[in-house]
């Protein structure tokens, strides 16, 4: 199980046989024996958790201590470095905003849906934030939204499933990953 939702993809199964000598003499029946198969990607409940930004919002959880800390202390004025607390949390929500996609793209492997993990996560992002208490949203705060609107985000989040890949992408990958179709057509040539 990867860190981001996988993708659905076709598989290609046949009946091996020993007696081909490795593969080598493979005959005409056996090639279309051969039959592509939906290889399921992460159910409901496992892309559910997987769109949770859990390192960036642990992350964003320490900033967020650090700043609340700072409210406490000098109250609605607060300030740190000659900025008042309020606009650094804004800056720090940003940060999180931007770091999310950046983390996905970072930790992707062949398979996962990357883009897909991309873009609700950072959807999710300020809705974790404002369950956390986020200093930035303490003007506007209540506890019993914030559990709303997560458990509803979360619960419609599971249903956004990325598509599987296309076979020829599939296939053009496989040929050589990082020229993709190129280099099938110089090789045709």
């Amino acid at each position: 199980m990867g860190r981001l939702v996988r993708k659905p993809r076709l598989v290609e199964t046949g009946d091996a046989q020993a007696s081909d000598f490795g593969g080598i003499f493979q005959t005409a029946a056996r090639a279309r024996s051969v039959v592509a198969e939906l290889e399921p990607g992460d159910d409901f409940l496992t892309r559910t958790v997987k769109y949770i930004p859990g390192e960036v919002l642990g992350f964003f959880m320490l900033v967020n201590a650090i700043l609340a800390q700072a409210m406490v202390a000098g109250g609605d004025n607060a300030s740190m470095a000659g900025f008042s607390v309020t606009s650094i949390a804004t800056g720090a929500l940003l940060v999180g905003l931007i770091l999310t996609p950046l983390f996905c793209w970072y930790v992707r492997e062949d398979g996962d849906a990357w883009i897909t993990n991309a873009v609700v996560s950072t959807i999710a992002f300020p809705f974790w934030a404002y369950l956390m208490g986020a200093v930035a949203f303490a003007k506007f705060h209540d506890g019993n939204l914030a559990a709303i609107l997560i458990m509803t985000f979360t619960a419609v989040s599971g249903l956004v499933a990325p598509l599987p890949e296309q076979p020829k992408r599939q296939e053009q990958r496989a040929a050589n990953p990082k020229e993709g179709p190129r280099l099938v057509e110089n090789l045709k040539a």
